[in-house]
């Protein structure tokens, strides 16, 4: 019962200091508070002198006053204080859905104070509402009760204040008095805010889309008018009729940082019906039915059946890997390795532990040759030998012309470091043919051998799409590796990038650097493209710009600087799931050969997918720099969809025919802006497969 409840608090306070006299004093006690309750939990050492006991008894004494703070900050509508609050600690720290002892909830506060700023902060932290209330006449009679019991306490206490004599008593029931008049103000308040919301109107927008074939996503937008009450939760209902009889299912939706919902377990090829309606503390507003009123799970492979292309590519790989080992097990020599890797079993932090010591073979300077050189950060640090050095093995000083094709197939043998050995043992049997091209790639394998062994780590990397050579002769394979770990190593120091570009002595002239010096450049550029190349996209489906030049011994892609894995793109929406509808549609449009839509027309039906389509592809021919009414010669690849898992997909567009792949010499009349690369095509697609 709330009187109990009263005499609960009454209790309370009179083991406690005296509540605040006034806003401004309660104000000073929550700061004084949240700023005590932010201790370091880890000072709390075994070392401590504090006992466990104690230890739980100082937490608890903490959190009590976190808590404490959260409903003082929101009683007086403090919305900084609580943002900083719900950034520093957890919901379980600030007891966020623990209610106090009026049975009230910092939620409660803030909806029937009508703060809607801290209510949508409380909401987006994870806060509830009270459970107390189950209907409209419990939250009423309770409010009631706590206006009436504030009122009856300022009386009483007004009526001692009065009769007796000055003294500390006496000043201490004034403080009381101020306080509870101040409490008894904030409970009418927020009771006269629950009697003049009404319940909010329909969501103002409701998006129905196709998400997979078992799967449809619903997304809404806040009620144009809450109706003076906040709206805490939502409601998806979902029917095959569009009565909504009868209802095959609902959810509730009551964390609110993102406003949509996907139903799952749907029927492939049936159609169902979407509303949403929006809650608030006086109940459920009216429904709003989605747009469109209706939609059908399926996906585009459903149109002819296809499977999709990388099912079981994985599994099948692996297995031809191993019938290649079986049948080349009887070949391997088991001949000693001096430069054997350590075991995969063996962490970076060990592993590195007896990293270059004096008698390792790292080449300080380069003769001409082709070498090769791994590139090991963490953060702005670089990992280096004893000697400051950069580490690099020899691979060939005969070598000074690195073929194109070499450099590939070096590239995808880095998609395997931990088979070197393996391979290694097959090519060195495999020399009897003398052949010029093994006996590079035996030395390749010889070098990336040694190199794994001087580091004690088998995975050297990700290959720079490019050697970096010098008018010396000279020619450097670069692999990047980036080290997580926070763990510091024996023998081994980390150099903070920019000491070691400035304390290097070149030893050749500005105008013509070695490969060596032109790495050290070069060096944040190539860590930053390493960065860039592991980013992932965000969820959605994508347009993407297919453009392609060719050269004497390779074909080159282009691609974005900030995202070199993936070609030029925009994001045409945030669902990556192509309908059945939308792909006959679009199977339609390429049939009849229609050029690519960039306007609008009047007559045209107002096909949501062909909309986006027109945006996305304004979006994209600016980021390329071609005009807008050159676009109408594009087409859309119209044979797949490409996806890139569950998450991302993506639609082509391709230049005219004669223009997808720029021949050597042919003028290009639209060049792109800044901000793009070329690269070999089989580096873009092992970026891509990463």
């Amino acid at each position: 019962k709330m009187t109990q409840q009263m005499r609960d608090l009454q209790l309370a306070q009179a083991r406690k200091p005296p509540g605040p006299s006034s806003p401004n004093a309660a104000k000073r006690l929550y700061r004084n508070l949240s700023g005590k309750f932010r201790v370091n939990y880890t000072s709390f050492d075994e070392g401590s002198l504090v006992g466990r006991g104690e230890k739980e008894k100082l937490r608890k004494s903490y959190l009590f006053q976190s808590n404490a703070a959260l409903f003082e900050a929101v009683e007086l509508q403090d919305l900084d204080r609580v943002q900083e609050m719900l950034k520093h600690y957890s919901p379980e720290e600030l007891d966020l859905n623990t209610p106090n002892s009026e049975g009230l909830l910092p939620l409660d506060i803030a909806i029937m104070t009508n703060n809607a700023p801290i209510a949508r902060a409380l909401l987006q932290a994870g806060a509830k509402e009270s459970p107390h209330f189950v209907s409209l006449e419990s939250r009423s009679l309770h409010l009631s009760t706590l206006v009436r019991e504030a009122e009856q306490r300022v009386n009483e206490l007004m009526a001692q204040v009065v009769n007796e004599a000055p003294n500390a008593d006496c000043s201490d029931k004034e403080k009381q008095l101020k306080a509870w008049e101040w409490r008894f103000r904030l409970y009418k308040r927020m009771k006269a805010g629950f009697e003049h919301a009404r319940v909010p109107d329909a969501p103002s927008s409701v998006h129905l889309s196709v998400a997979s074939s078992s799967s449809l996503q619903v997304t809404f937008w806040e009620p144009l008018s809450v109706n003076s009450a906040i709206v805490t939760k939502y409601k998806v209902e979902w029917s095959c009729s569009p009565t909504f009889s009868p209802l095959l299912g609902e959810a509730v939706i009551d964390k609110l940082k993102d406003l949509h919902f996907t139903i799952q377990g749907l029927v492939s090829g049936t159609a169902y019906h979407i509303r949403v309606s929006a809650y608030n503390m006086k109940g459920w507003g009216p429904p709003q039915a989605s747009t469109p009123p209706f939609a059908i799970p399926s996906n585009w492979r459903e149109y002819d059946g296809r499977a999709p292309r990388r099912r079981g590519q994985a599994e099948a790989l692996d297995h031809l890997l191993g019938q290649v080992k079986t049948v080349h097990q009887h070949c391997i020599c088991h001949e000693p390795c001096k430069n054997q890797p350590q075991s995969r079993k063996h962490s970076v932090s060990k592993s590195l532990k007896h990293l270059f010591h004096p008698g390792s073979k790292f080449l300080k300077t380069l003769k001409r040759g082709l070498y090769l050189t791994a590139i090991f950060y963490k953060d702005d640090n670089i990992l280096v030998t004893h000697e400051d050095q950069i580490p690099v093995v020899e691979i060939d000083d005969t070598y000074s012309c690195l073929l194109m094709q070499d450099f590939l197939w070096l590239t995808k043998v880095s998609c395997m470091w931990d088979e070197i050995l393996w391979l290694r043992q097959c090519v060195t049997v495999s020399q009897s043919s003398c052949s010029c091209i093994l006996q590079t790639r035996f030395k390749m394998l010889l070098a990336i051998s040694q190199m794994q062994g001087l580091l004690g780590i088998q995975d050297l990397g990700q290959v720079f799409f490019e050697p970096i050579k010098d008018k010396q002769g000279n020619i450097l394979i670069v692999t990047l590796k980036e080290v997580k770990t926070n763990q510091t190593f024996e023998s081994v120091r980390w150099v903070p990038i920019c000491k070691l570009q400035t304390s290097r002595k070149s030893v050749s002239s500005p105008e013509e650097p070695t490969a060596l010096d032109t790495l050290l450049i070069s060096l944040q550029d190539k860590l930053a493209y390493h960065q860039r190349s592991s980013h992932a996209l965000s969820p959605g489906l994508y347009l993407g710009y297919l453009k392609l030049c060719s050269a004497v011994d390779q074909i080159r892609v282009l691609v974005p600087e900030q995202l070199p894995n993936i070609l030029c793109h925009a994001k045409i929406r945030s669902n990556p799931n192509i309908s059945r509808e939308e792909w006959e549609w679009l199977q339609k449009m390429a049939s009849v050969e229609e050029p690519v839509p960039t306007e609008p027309e009047a007559d045209r039906p107002q096909n949501p997918l062909f909309q986006e389509l027109q945006v996305a592809i304004k979006e994209l021919m600016t980021l390329v720099n071609i005009p807008l009414q050159e676009a109408k010669d594009f087409r859309l690849y119209s044979q797949e969809v490409l996806d890139f898992g569950d998450q991302v997909s993506f639609l082509l567009l391709l230049p005219p025919s004669d223009d997808v792949c720029t021949a050597p010499g042919q003028n290009n009349p639209y060049t792109p802006r800044s901000g793009f690369l070329t690269l070999p095509l089989q580096i873009f697609e092992l970026g891509e497969e990463g």
